[in-house]
């Protein structure tokens, strides 16, 4: 199946109230999302794929929309005419034409799966070896506020079918956090859940040692420091388990993260890593070291949400934790009642689609005009 165009939209996600993370130093009002399709062919047959890239905003990361869309106008000519059925050969061409900027590959590399998908009859759930369409457990996702307005975001999330949770907090201020944790803490075990605290980075490892010593939760913390070292200085004395997520983009930071015992588990975006097939080689590593993973996008549509279900569908139980779904967050929906959903049949868990390919089609009228279209030269 030859690649013979790729096209590319830019859609903006408005959320459906402002997002506070890393103790509040980042807020989100909007997202601005890249949506591909490759168009691929054999012959008489004809097979389209979809992928989406969606950074969270500018400054959570280093990865931003318009870096999506420059590194696939980038990449465009150097994968036309190559087979889309080879998702790792795609890669290392990929990766030889724009070393680095794995976000901006994730879109193009999830095409390519979609496409695998469709020309098997499989769903993505299944190529990626697993062996049905399990339900996967959702967390919700908790923005930084005042104590109470927290709690009361967590026991709506409760209402709404979720069980664990992932409280935003974070900052200079060490009783302050200390504060939201103990007000926390009483509400989760009354309600009989689990919160997960996540510091986006926003803590100095003084400030980290400092909260987590002085508090009698002894669920996950998320990434408490800005780097790898930090987390794995914090590691070392702090009782509770750490989770790891923005200091993880290559295979090279996960084995140095093992090296380090910086953790016990971690957050796994594939389009942080850059797409399906870094993801899939990244959580097989994790399972051999016994790691536990959040397995969720970094933000998007329905669509993004659904490719990180299948693979979370396709990881072993004992060491899947839940997954947060970004379009519950969204004021649209561009693939309006398609994929992994928590739905009222099921709350508080989603299930991959079992069509062929990710099992979503996006609304191209809803996408609107492309931006750019990349084709094959006629013979």
């Amino acid at each position: 199946m030859k690649i013979t165009a790729i096209h590319v939209w830019a859609l903006a996600l408005p959320l459906n109230k402002p997002y506070w993370l890393s103790g509040g130093r980042l807020k989100f009002s909007e997202l601005d999302s890249t949506f591909v399709r490759i168009d691929a062919e054999d012959g008489d047959r004809r097979i389209s794929g979809f992928g989406e890239a969606c950074p969270w905003g500018n400054s959570y990361l280093p990865a931003h929309a318009a870096g999506v869309r420059a590194g696939v106008q980038t990449l465009a000519s150097a994968l036309l005419g190559m087979n889309a059925l080879a998702p790792e050969n795609i890669n290392r061409r990929m990766d030889e034409t724009l070393p680095g900027h794995p976000y901006a590959k994730a879109a193009l590399d999830i095409a390519c799966w979609d496409i695998l998908g469709k020309f098997t009859n499989m769903p993505l759930w299944q190529c990626l070896g697993g062996a049905s369409a399990s339900a996967v457990a959702l967390n919700s996702s908790i923005s930084t506020n005042a104590p109470q307005t927290m709690i009361e975001d967590i026991q709506h999330a409760s209402a709404a079918g979720y069980r664990i949770h992932s409280a935003k907090i974070g900052g200079s201020d060490a009783a302050t956090d200390i504060a939201r944790i103990n007000a926390i803490e009483p509400v989760r075990q009354q309600l009989g859940e689990k919160v997960t605290y996540d510091i986006n980075r926003a803590w100095t490892p003084s400030v980290a040692v400092e909260v987590l010593n002085s508090v009698a939760a002894r669920g996950w913390i998320e990434q408490p420091c800005e780097t790898l070292a930090q987390c794995a200085q914090v590691a070392a004395r702090v009782p509770q388990p750490i989770m790891l997520d923005e200091c993880l983009h290559t295979a090279a930071d996960f084995y140095e993260a093992h090296r380090l015992n910086a953790g016990e588990g971690c957050k796994l975006k594939p389009n942080r890593v850059g797409g399906i097939t870094k993801a899939r080689f990244l959580r097989d590593y994790a399972i051999s070291i016994g790691w536990c993973m959040h397995i969720e996008d970094v933000g998007g549509s329905a669509f993004a949400d659904t490719v990180a279900i299948h693979l979370a569908a396709s990881t072993p139980e004992t060491q899947r934790l839940a997954s947060w779904l970004c379009h519950a967050h969204l004021a649209v929906d561009p693939v309006f009642g398609q994929g992994a959903r928590n739905r009222p049949d099921n709350l508080g868990y989603a299930i991959p689609p079992s069509t062929p390919g990710v099992g979503v089609v996006p609304d191209e009228t809803q996408l609107g005009t492309p931006v750019a279209s990349y084709r094959s030269a006629s013979p």
